[in-house]
């Protein structure tokens, strides 16, 4: 029998979805049967999801909840409560349901490219805007979509996705594969998550996904500070930084190459050559200053094109602008929000402009290993 309380607990509730759904009804039938079967497997999806959701509260009451899914739960609560006390994010729902849909991943992201461009396939959607990707919850469909952009010409890249935020629209709610994580991880995803939740700008990816990552970023720093922990390992974020700005050069370098004046054959060549270097960049890297770790091993070795690069330019672009900002109210966490609010209010080129001079301004504080 379905269980109807999590989605329609209520009138609002009721009305929320609604107010949603009729929009998605008004794109289908203006992009037709296309349209129809894409925005059907959202709905169908979404509403499996809704279904699956349990408080996390009556679930660590219930003396018949495995005991080691009630400590995961726990801890996910302790995250939760953090995230609305001290990083000032929304104090709703989400998070506080748990839903287990038998699978590793929500959704998988197809993100497209044309061959010679780093300019995403964008794909816009009633609620959400313009997004750089396309979302299904089915992995034989993404795969099957990604086929069908391959036919066409275009770079392609499928990935998993672990949670995802509706933007307060639905109680999102933590997801069994979520639980298997280690505790830290966990609360960043839930720091990310309600970001989005806390400010979206419609039709600007970089920023929404940056914003969440420095949230995530900074509110696990403190998470950490708050438990008596100390900071994380020196190593794994030097890391992780690293590589970040090896695949950025690499983006910047394959932009020169798809805008200069060779021939399209010339730029093909070019353009393997370039993931040539950095796959040896990589393997110089890990084998000299990370002393063997190979954290990126899977990644790097794997099939490269324009599309797996997406990712880390629309997750990472902006994040040492939000690091100054942050700086500069005195990591006061409502006036970093109010300065944000204010920057996704701007027209999209004053906005990257100001972004630009406030991670310029970051950079240029920083000592110059770690520019």
């Amino acid at each position: 029998m379905f269980r109807l309380y999590p989605l329609l607990r209520s009138s609002q509730a009721l009305d929320r979805f609604f107010r949603g759904f009729v929009p998605v009804l008004g794109a289908l039938l203006l992009n037709g049967c296309a349209s129809l079967g894409y925005y059907g497997q959202l709905a169908e999806g979404q509403w499996q999801l809704l279904r699956a959701r349990a408080p996390v509260a009556a679930l660590v009451d219930d003396p018949a909840t495995d005991p080691a899914l009630r400590q995961r739960l726990r801890q996910a609560e302790q995250a939760r409560v953090f995230a609305s006390a001290r990083l000032k994010l929304p104090d709703n729902r989400s998070y506080r349901v748990y839903a287990d849909l038998g699978r590793p991943y929500v959704v998988w992201n197809v993100f497209a490219t044309p061959e010679l461009s780093l300019e995403p396939q964008t794909h816009c959607f009633p609620v959400a805007g313009c997004v750089a990707y396309r979302g299904y919850y089915r992995q034989g469909a993404a795969r099957g979509a990604a086929a069908l952009l391959r036919q066409d010409g275009l770079d392609v890249y499928v990935g998993g996705v672990e949670a995802y935020s509706t933007l307060g629209w639905f109680d999102d709610p933590l997801l069994a594969p979520m639980l298997a994580w280690g505790e830290e991880r966990l609360a960043s995803l839930i720091f990310h998550e309600l970001a989005h939740q806390r400010f979206y700008v419609k039709d600007d990816t970089a920023f929404n996904e940056s914003f969440a990552t420095f949230v995530e970023q900074e509110g696990t720093r403190q998470w950490r500070a708050a438990r008596g922990l100390p900071a994380a390992a020196d190593d794994s974020l030097r890391q992780r930084d690293q590589f970040i700005r090896l695949v950025m050069a690499s983006r910047e370098r394959l932009g020169v190459i798809y805008a200069g004046p060779l021939s399209v054959e010339a730029k093909r060549a070019a353009k393997q050559a370039e993931f040539g270097r950095l796959r040896a960049e990589y393997r110089q890297l890990r084998e000299g200053e990370w002393g063997g770790v190979g954290r990126y091993d899977a990644w790097v070795n794997g099939p490269l094109n324009n599309a797996k690069l997406l990712p880390f330019g629309l997750y990472d672009q902006w994040v040492p602008a939000f690091a100054q900002v942050f700086r500069q109210v005195g990591e006061d966490w409502e006036r970093f929000y109010e300065r944000v609010e204010a920057l996704g209010k701007l027209p999209v080129v004053q906005r990257k402009a100001a972004l630009s001079e406030l991670a310029s301004s970051l950079a240029s504080q920083l000592p110059q290993g770690q520019r």
